[in-house]
């Protein structure tokens, strides 16, 4: 083997090596990576990795009939190209408590709706424009000290 060939060789297996210890976005449970997401708060900044319902059939589904949500993973429902308007969402065939943060374009939390009821169909609205809803699971907006106003860190909101 050549000394230049030699070198291709090793550089490709270096390569390789390095690719498949990158560390890798974890899935959600359609298969499609999830996205990093920080809410900055009066505490700081906390991390979530999140499944993106930008369909129409993925925000019907939401997380209907799925487990309870992980402290560091959520939902981040987006509706592209529309304008902010109001949004309400429910509880329909979802069986565990969640907490509802209903964001604006720029980024900012508009209204938290904490702990919602699981399986309830009573619309929750979000008392303000927004074209963004994030599922946490429920008590984790308290436990950050989420609050209206604070600022949501996502490719999709633009400040």
């Amino acid at each position: 083997m050549t000394r230049a060939t030699r070198r291709f060789v090793l550089a490709c297996m270096t390569a390789l090596t390095l690719a498949g210890c990158a560390a890798k976005a974890p899935v959600g449970s359609n298969g499609q990576p999830l996205e990093r997401l920080a809410i900055v708060t009066a505490s700081g900044e906390h991390a979530f990795w999140v499944e993106i319902a930008d369909e129409e059939p993925e925000r019907q589904r939401g997380l209907m009939f799925r487990p309870p949500l992980a402290d560091d993973r959520g939902m981040l429902f987006q509706w592209p190209g529309e304008p902010a308007g109001e949004k309400s969402f429910w509880m329909r065939n979802t069986p565990s408590s969640l907490d509802i943060l209903y964001i604006d374009p720029q980024g900012r939390i508009v209204s938290i709706a904490s702990h919602a009821t699981p399986f309830s169909e009573t619309p929750i609205p979000s008392n303000g424009a927004a074209n963004g809803v994030l599922e946490l699971r429920a008590g984790m907006a308290d436990q950050i000290g989420a609050k209206p106003g604070d600022r949501v860190l996502h490719h999709y909101f633009k400040p």
